[in-house]
């Protein structure tokens, strides 16, 4: 199988870019909603429909569920993309069809979809409310859990860009966890299935994006929903779309999540996991936060009077304006920086910087800056 034919042929063009909404997807949902697949299972805090799509008949029952962080946007694509997959009438489609039942919910956040942030409209975190169940969003997934009784879950969100894999220089560009069912982090049956499916798909994305996988902390806290259901007795899969060399519309990641998908439920499919690969799994290098999206290095400052070469670094943030994302870049650290990296990184050496505000580097003061009085950098980059 050409997993990148096949995403060529299945991406959803009618979405892209980071800032997804109910509104971008609700012409899918319409056109998907042949046979009453889709359904209303809840609004959220201000009221907005919470949709659910399911497809299939096969006895093994999937629960995916994306943008639970409303800026988390990544896996959303590309679970659009696999949908597609499943309603292209192929053999493999057919195949999947026949062994799986899937139920998803696309956007369980669409408050903080279109608010763009991680949290729900009352500012909780809907992955640290998995116990409480203060939310109404929270309840809705719970309650799908207990009544669609599924046998694998798919936890989908996305990571920020300053994770790479340990000290590799390698940007975190996919990230796994089979999460903790208790404090001790031991592995019974059903963490060792979530293990096994990520060693797989580890095997697929390592010819794709060799180092550029990583592995997400296995610290066990009950309130995430990750470690609730794998406490409950079903393997679950954390997927964390990462950052990858210049893809800060996560249009590349998209296409890495796509494959992840299509791979396990190739493995699945073909019960072609291997039983016992925990070694396999502990071999992905953990997740670290290492890196900034940009770094100067060897610049010459005027500090107190006296003259330093050091290094600062940037880092964007993403903010919303008129329904858009920019990407606005700010100085957040000066100093050594040692075993930190940059995604773009400048040597200056030994270059003088000045600005137009303070003089010097000063942290949360926009990347806007000159290097010899005639290297001009706007927004973290050259202005050519």
């Amino acid at each position: 199988m050409n997993l990148e034919e096949l995403f060529i042929q299945n991406k959803e063009e009618s979405i892209s870019g980071r800032y997804l909404t109910l509104d971008h997807i609700k012409p899918l949902l319409e056109k998907l909603n042949t046979n009453n697949q889709v359904k209303i299972i809840g609004k959220s805090v201000l009221g907005e429909p919470i949709y659910s799509y399911e497809i299939g008949t096969g006895k093994t029952r999937i629960y995916l569920w994306s943008q639970m962080h409303g800026n988390e946007s990544t896996t959303t694509k590309a679970l659009f993309d696999f949908i597609n997959v499943l309603n292209n009438k192929s053999e493999f489609a057919e195949k999947l069809l026949n062994t799986f039942t899937f139920y998803s919910i696309p956007i369980l956040n669409p408050d903080g979809a279109r608010l763009y942030t991680r949290e729900n409209a009352n500012k909780i975190d809907l992955n640290r409310d998995s116990q409480n169940l203060t939310q109404p969003e929270s309840n809705v997934l719970r309650e799908v859990f207990e009544a669609f009784k599924p046998d694998y879950c798919f936890n989908l969100h996305d990571q920020r860009t300053i994770f790479g894999v340990a000290d590799t220089g390698k940007p975190a560009t996919v990230s796994f966890l089979a999460p903790s069912y208790n404090e001790e982090r031991e592995i019974n049956d059903n963490r060792l299935k979530a293990i096994n499916l990520i060693a797989g798909i580890n095997d697929e994305l390592q010819k794709h994006i060799p180092g550029q996988i990583g592995r997400f902390d296995d610290s066990f806290n009950i309130n995430c929903i990750g470690d609730t259901f794998q406490f409950l007795g079903v393997p679950t899969i954390l997927f964390e779309a990462g950052h990858f060399a210049g893809d800060y519309e996560r249009e590349i990641t998209r296409k890495f999540i796509f494959f992840s998908l299509i791979q396990s439920f190739k493995l699945l499919s073909e019960n072609d996991l291997v039983y016992n690969r925990i070694n396999d799994y502990l071999n992905i290098s953990q997740n670290k936060p290492v890196f900034y999206d940009f770094m100067y290095k060897n610049i010459k400052i005027n500090y107190d009077g006296i003259e330093i070469i050091t290094n600062f670094v940037a880092q964007y943030k993403e903010e919303l304006i008129e329904n858009k994302i920019h990407f606005n870049a700010y100085i957040v650290e000066a100093g050594d920086l040692e075993n930190y990296f940059g995604h773009y990184e400048y040597d200056g050496n030994g270059a003088v910087y000045s600005d137009d505000y303070s003089g010097f580097p000063k942290l949360n003061q926009k990347a806007d800056f000159y290097l010899n009085k005639n290297i001009k950098f706007v927004n973290g980059l050259i202005k050519s």
